[in-house]
C-alpha cells in the first residue's frame, strides 16, 4: 500500500513519544534522504526522512546508511539553523500526509528562537522546508514555483502555504450515515474507487486490502457493503499498537498493509516499515547496480561477437588465396602468348587441372603483367593475414569465453556485495572501457604500503559433507583464488566440463583417499554451481590440483589442466 494518510498519522501517533528529544546530529545520505539523530531520556534515536517520489515517508530507524563525506548544502544549513534543537511538537493536519515538527531552541524558550519542520510526502511533490517563526521559508530540499508549472511557490524568503485539497477529512465524519451520504453512490459505481476520490488520507490500494478481507461479502446491496467497507476504515483508525503484514514477491518485499500487533509495542510501526523499505531500497539498488553492470557487460560482449564475425570473413577470404596464387602462375607461365594491350580476361591452361581451361578475370586499367603481380601480392597478403586473423580468433573466442562467464557470475549474484566484486574485477580488466576519470599520481606522491593479505577479502562458499571441507568460488577471482593460492597440490579440483561454472576444492584428507561417495557429491556442487544447474547427465572434469595451470597473462579464472577424469552427474 501506498504511504497514505492514515499510515502518516499511526507513524506520528508513536512518535510523539519523543517530543523533547534533542536533535544532536543530522545527515543527507541522498538527495532525497534526511536523518535526524535524537536523544533524549538517556537514549538515542535515528528519525529518518525520505522523499523519494517511489519510497516517500517518515519513520525511526536502525537500519546504518552510508553518508557522504562531504556534507551537502541542505543539510548543513540544517546544521545550522536546527542542530541542538528540542522536538516540541509532532503532528499532522487530519489525515493529510503533511508531518510538522515544532523546534524550540534548547538554550532559550523566546519565541524568536522557534522553527518549524514540514514533512511533505505527496508523492512527486514531496519535500523537506524549514520555517522561521514567521511561517517563512528559510529553505528547503526541493525548490518549486508557480511559473514552472509547479502548485505553489517553495523557495527561500517565500511565504509557507499548505497545499489545498478538496476532499473530505474522514476523520471529521461521525457516523456511517453521514460518510455513507457524501459518497453519492450509484448502483453501478464501485464503493472503495468512489471512496478514495471523495476522502483524503486512504489509498486505493488499502482499500482494496480491506475489500480482499471482508468476510461474508454481500454485493446484492451497495449500502451494506459500503458499511462493511466504513467499519473496516474506522476499526484500523481507532486501533492502537499497529504492525504491518509484508507481501513477498520472488522472495522480495513488495508491499504491505496494517494490522493490529500482538505485542506491546509502541514503536512497532516505525521499526516495522523501517524494515520493509530497508530491505525494499537495499533490493532495487541491487537491481539497478546489477543492471546497468549487466548493460556495460552485454554491449561489450556484443563488441566482441561482431569482431568475430568479421574475424570469420576475413577467413573465408582468406580461402580464395591459393586461387589467386594460381591466377598469378598462369599469367606468368603464359605472358609470351597473351597480347600485350590490356584486356578483360583471358583463358588458359590449367597445368594443374590436366590442361583443362581457366577463365581468369582481369583489370583492364593494367597490363597483364601487373594483373600477375597484383595476384602474387594479393595472396601475400592473404597468406599473412590468415595467421594473423587465426590468432585473433582464438583470442577472441577466449575473450567472449571470459565476458559470458562474467554474465553468468552476475546472474548469480545475491547482494550488493557480489556485484561490486565483479565489478572491481572487469574495471581491471581492458576489455571493459568503463568511464572513469584518468587522474594521474603525483610526482611527490608515494606508494601506499600495505600489510595486510589482499586475499583476505575473498569468501568462497564453504560447504561440510561426510566430514569433507569443499569450497566454491563466487567469481572468476575467487576461483583463482581457490585454485592457485588456497588449495593444495593434493585437492581435488572440480569443474564442468566446457560450460560456464565456479572452481571447485575438494580438500584432501590427512592420510586417506578420497571416496567415489565424496566425489561424486564434490561434481554435483560444480554442476549445481554452474550454468547448467537445471540439467542432467552434466560433463565434469576433475583432477588434482597440481595438474591445474593457469596461464600467464590470462583472464581471471581461465585455466588449463591434464590428467583428469569425467564424471556425468
Amino acid at each position: 500500500m501506498a504511504f497514505d494518510g492514515i499510515v502518516t498519522k499511526k507513524i506520528v501517533d508513536e512518535l510523539q513519544s519523543f517530543e523533547n528529544y534533542k536533535i544532536d546530529k543530522i545527515y543527507e545520505p541522498d538527495k532525497n534522504t534526511i536523518i535526524l539523530g535524537l536523544y533524549g531520556n538517556f537514549s538515542n534515536a535515528a528519525l529518518l526522512i525520505c522523499i523519494s517520489s517511489n519510497n516517500y515517508r517518515i519513520h525511526l530507524t536502525n537500519n546504518t546508511i552510508k553518508n557522504p563525506n562531504i556534507a551537502p548544502n541542505f543539510c548543513m544549513l540544517l546544521r545550522k539553523h536546527i542542530l541542538g534543537y528540542k522536538l516540541k511538537k509532532i503532528y499532522t493536519n487530519g489525515l493529510e500526509r503533511l508531518v510538522f515538527i515544532d523546534l524550540e531552541s534548547s538554550e532559550s524558550s523566546n519565541l524568536n528562537n522557534s522553527k518549524k519542520l514540514v514533512i511533505e510526502l505527496m508523492g512527486k511533490h514531496s519535500n523537506i522546508i524549514l520555517l522561521d517563526n514567521n511561517g517563512i521559508i528559510i529553505d528547503s530540499l526541493r525548490h518549486t514555483f508557480i511559473e514552472k508549472n509547479s502548485q505553489r511557490d517553495i523557495y527561500p524568503t517565500a511565504r509557507y502555504f499548505e497545499p489545498s485539497s478538496n476532499k473530505q477529512n474522514l476523520l471529521e465524519i461521525k457516523n456511517f450515515d453521514e460518510f455513507y451520504a457524501k459518497l453519492n453512490l450509484k448502483d453501478s459505481d464501485k464503493c472503495i474507487d468512489i471512496i478514495a476520490d471523495i476522502y483524503n488520507g486512504i489509498s486505493i490500494s488499502n482499500l482494496y486490502h480491506i475489500e480482499k478481507n471482508i468476510q461474508n461479502k454481500d454485493y446484492s446491496s451497495n449500502k451494506l457493503y459500503t458499511h462493511k467497507i466504513y467499519d473496516n476504515i474506522v476499526k484500523i483508525l481507532n486501533s492502537k499498537n499497529m504492525t504491518i503484514e509484508t507481501v513477498f514477491k520472488d522472495n522480495i518485499p513488495y508491499d504491505y498493509f496494517l494490522v493490529k500487533n500482538s505485542f506491546n509495542n509502541n514503536l512497532s510501526l516505525n521499526f516495522a516499515l523501517d524494515d520493509f523499505y530497508f530491505q525494499k531500497e537495499t533490493n532495487e539498488l541491487f537491481k539497478n547496480y546489477r543492471n546497468t553492470l549487466l548493460n556495460i557487460i552485454l554491449s561489450t560482449l556484443k563488441k566482441y561477437e561482431k569482431r568475430l564475425e568479421n574475424i570469420d570473413s576475413k577467413l573465408e577470404q582468406c580461402k580464395n588465396m591459393d586461387k589467386y596464387k594460381l591466377y598469378g602462375e598462369l599469367l606468368t607461365a603464359n605472358l609470351y602468348k597473351i597480347p600485350s594491350y590490356n584486356i578483360s580476361s583471358i583463358e588458359l591452361e590449367n597445368y594443374y587441372d590436366n590442361n583443362n581451361l581457366i577463365k581468369i578475370q582481369l583489370d583492364k586499367k593494367y597490363s597483364p603483367q601487373n594483373n600477375a603481380n597484383r595476384f602474387y601480392k594479393k595472396y601475400t597478403k592473404l597468406k599473412n593475414a590468415l595467421e594473423i586473423v587465426s590468432n585473433q580468433k582464438e583470442e577472441t573466442k577466449e575473450d567472449i569465453k571470459y565476458i559470458e562467464s562474467i554474465v553468468y557470475e552476475l546472474d548469480n549474484c545475491k547482494n550488493i556485495s557480489d556485484v561490486q566484486e565483479i565489478y572491481d574485477e572487469i574495471s581491471e580488466n581492458v576489455i571493459f572501457k568503463l568511464n572513469k576519470k584518468n587522474t594521474k599520481p603525483k610526482k611527490s606522491s608515494k606508494p601506499k604500503k600495505t600489510t595486510s593479505n589482499k586475499f583476505a577479502a575473498f569468501n568462497p562458499l564453504k560447504y561440510i559433507i561426510d566430514g569433507y571441507s569443499i569450497y566454491v568460488g563466487r567469481n572468476n577471482k575467487e576461483n583463482d583464488y581457490l585454485t592457485n593460492k588456497f588449495a593444495n597440490k593434493k585437492d581435488l579440483w572440480f569443474h564442468t566440463k566446457d560450460i560456464h561454472g565456479s572452481h571447485v576444492i575438494l580438500k584432501s584428507p590427512p592420510g586417506e583417499d578420497f571416496s567415489e561417495s565424496i566425489i561424486l557429491k564434490a561434481a554435483k556442487l560444480a554442476v549445481k554451481h554452474s550454468k547448467a544447474k537445471s540439467s542432467s547427465n552434466v560433463p565434469v572434469d576433475y583432477c588434482l590440483v597440481q595438474y591445474v595451470k593457469k596461464v600467464p597473462g590470462n583472464k581471471p579464472g581461465l585455466v588449463v589442466y591434464r590428467n583428469n577424469k569425467t564424471i556425468y552427474v
